[in-house]
């Protein structure tokens, strides 16, 4: 599969651990001489720090001859006779750090390793200041990584850039500064792909920052291909559509409830209620010394139920315990230990060959043990939230809104009056905001009763309340034919326009709701005329600029979504639904500027909100 992202950063970081030679099993470096046992120190700065986390562990580090690992911006004693791999972002900070660490003499040689291009200015000031202390004998190497993302799992990825949401749709942004953010995003775009070794065929929505992310990145990418050995040069210059991927850009104002709305399933609800971060959770502890848990595929509890609804997932840690039970007793039985079964010598090798079996079998009843344990405590943790917050209701009615466009005031106001955190209000609110054509001003007036009634900031309310009047009243003026580009996005005035947030009643598919992302995606990816997409922009960095744009235009077996202001894992499960029901199957890729809760999300919203002086900033959103 082209687009296995995570095994491609991966077998670029264990290189990177051996020195950027082949690694051989062991640790060992590759030698004229055959294979050769070198211990090295890893030094990372805490952004590199969080993309080797996901990846990799402590001991597999080990198992590449890092006998130490350290953070950058700390002090280090000596370490003579030992190479020392530098993994950073190219920063003047880490420049200055670096430097200093080789005049000192820290380590025998260094090798530097940077998670993107290292820009010539800060190259030329690395060289003067070795130069100066006499140190430039101790770098051994220099490289561009093009490693600046962090991969959550094979089709999941960010670019850990925060607050994205807030920097674009800023009113009092100029235009560097959008610039200087856009640039970032396309720095981020441009490792995932290079990493990937594929030169995409990009769509995007006119206006807005997805085009202007996908008009720099394309620019990028034909620089680039102009050097003779590239990073895309094993690709070739003659794919068809049907080798060379789909990357369709949007920003996170294209469906914005989806990023605000309770969800059900066990993943979500871990990440909401959690806060899971680099696919690990801590658990809220008393007393004793806070637990933290990775999640990832190597649990296979969490890779078989993590998509199932919180209920089921109940259900499955009861029945894994129970088997884990029976197992148990079994060995038990088997080994003599219960039910009367006495050892008497006369079965002597049948008696062993049980308790061999029995002492084989014990590592993996230890680890199910582990696993049931930890899920146990994780569903424990949910429930109680759950219940003290009624999570369920949340669910239940910001779904139906969703669904069928309509709302039960009674129900919603008697959940704004209840139980649940501040945020957990706001967020229904807003879902309440997005998910209908029109709001009756009775019924927003009685919700914002509610909303100060129970103290909530209603910053963010009023920011997305005046985003969709103005996206009303310009849709009202506007042709339908521009609606997607009602806003000028360049001229700052609200944020850019919510177009296909209030979805209403097209959301409704027999099997329950496709996201609007979903559903544009696949007709991106089938190709054919269809008015939902037909404005759709297409960039193709491989094609001339003179052209009129490239004629690929699908089917594309592959696709990269990228989402611009921040993604979730309800659109994540969404696009992997996509992938595997299409036949045959497809693959796609989900990116994001940075993976954010509803808690997350509405925190950014209610930063605009105050920036543009709505609602009662002097009031927290805290429980």
């Amino acid at each position: 599969m082209a687009l296995n992202l995570r095994q491609k950063q991966m077998s670029l970081i264990v290189r990177m651990l051996n020195l950027n030679q082949p690694p051989n099993p062991g640790g060992g470096i590759s030698t004229a001489a055959g294979s050769e046992e070198v211990y090295k120190i890893l030094i990372m700065d805490a952004f590199c720090r969080g993309i080797l986390s996901p990846l990799i562990h402590v001991n597999d580090l080990r198992k590449h001859g890092i006998t130490l690992f350290f953070p950058i911006d700390k002090n280090r004693q000596t370490v003579p006779d030992v190479p020392a791999i530098y993994f950073v972002r190219p920063t003047p900070e880490n420049i200055d750090r670096m430097a200093a660490d080789a005049a000192r003499g820290l380590y025998e040689s260094f090798h530097l390793n940077f998670s993107s291009s290292l820009p010539r200015p800060l190259l030329e000031t690395l060289a003067s200041k070795t130069l100066e202390k006499d140190a430039v004998h101790r770098i051994s190497k220099i490289y561009d990584q093009y490693l600046e993302f962090v991969t959550l799992e094979d089709s999941l990825f960010s670019l850990a850039q925060p607050k994205t949401y807030v920097q674009i749709n800023d009113p009092s942004a100029g235009d560097r500064e959008i610039e200087e953010i856009v640039e970032k995003i396309v720095s981020g775009l441009f490792c995932v792909l290079a990493t990937l070794g594929v030169v995409p065929v990009i769509r995007c929505a006119r206006g807005g920052p997805a085009e202007m992310v996908a008009s720099a990145l394309d620019s990028r990418i034909r620089d680039h291909l102009v050097i003779k050995n590239n990073l895309f040069s094993e690709s070739g210059g003659l794919a068809s559509s049907f080798q060379r991927p789909i990357l369709c850009i949007f920003d996170r104002n294209f469906e914005l409830a989806v990023g605000i709305q309770h969800d059900w399933s066990y993943r979500p609800l871990v990440h909401d209620v959690l806060g899971m971060k680099l696919n690990r959770v801590t658990m809220p502890a008393e007393k004793a010394a806070a637990k933290s848990y990775e999640l990832d595929d190597s649990d296979s509890f969490w890779f078989s139920n993590s998509w199932s609804p919180f209920q089921k997932v109940a259900e499955e840690i009861e029945i894994q315990l129970s088997k884990y039970k029976q197992d148990i007793d079994e060995v038990n039985k088997r080994t003599g230990g219960k039910d009367g079964v006495e050892f008497d010598g006369t079965d002597l090798i049948g008696n062993t060959k049980h308790l061999m079996n029995a002492v084989n079998s014990l590592p993996e009843l230890t680890e199910r043990k582990k696993m049931i344990d930890k899920h146990t405590n994780i569903a424990t943790v949910l429930l109680g939230e759950i219940k003290e917050r009624s999570l369920d209701g949340y669910c239940n009615l910001e779904n139906d809104m969703l669904t069928k466009g309509s709302v039960d005031k009674s129900q919603l106001l008697s959940l704004l009056k209840g139980k649940g955190t501040k945020v957990d209000k706001l967020r229904l609110s807003i879902t309440y905001l997005l998910s209908l054509e029109t709001t009756p001003q009775s019924e927003v007036e009685a919700i914002e009763a509610a909303l100060r009634e129970s103290e909530v900031d209603t910053c963010a309310f009023q920011y997305v309340k005046k985003i969709k009047s103005l996206n009303a009243s310009l849709a009202a003026s506007a042709s339908s034919a521009s609606r997607s580009n009602i806003v000028d996005w360049a001229e700052k005035l609200y944020g850019q326009s919510i177009s296909a947030v209030t979805a209403g009643m097209k959301n409704l598919l027999s099997g329950g709701r496709q996201l609007a992302l979903t559903r544009t995606v696949e007709a991106l990816m089938e190709g054919k005329p269809n008015p939902e997409v037909d404005s759709y922009l297409v960039f193709d960095p491989r094609a001339p600029r003179s052209g009129s744009g490239s004629q690929l235009r699908g089917p594309f077996k592959e696709a990269i979504v990228f989402m611009i202001g921040g993604g979730n894992y309800v659109e994540y499960r969404s696009l992997m639904e996509l992938a595997q029901r299409s036949q045959p199957v497809k693959h796609v890729l989900y990116g994001t500027t940075e993976v954010l809760n509803g808690e997350e999300f509405v925190e950014q919203l209610i930063e605009l909100g105050q920036k543009m002086g709505l609602g009662s900033s002097g009031v927290g959103t805290s429980q």
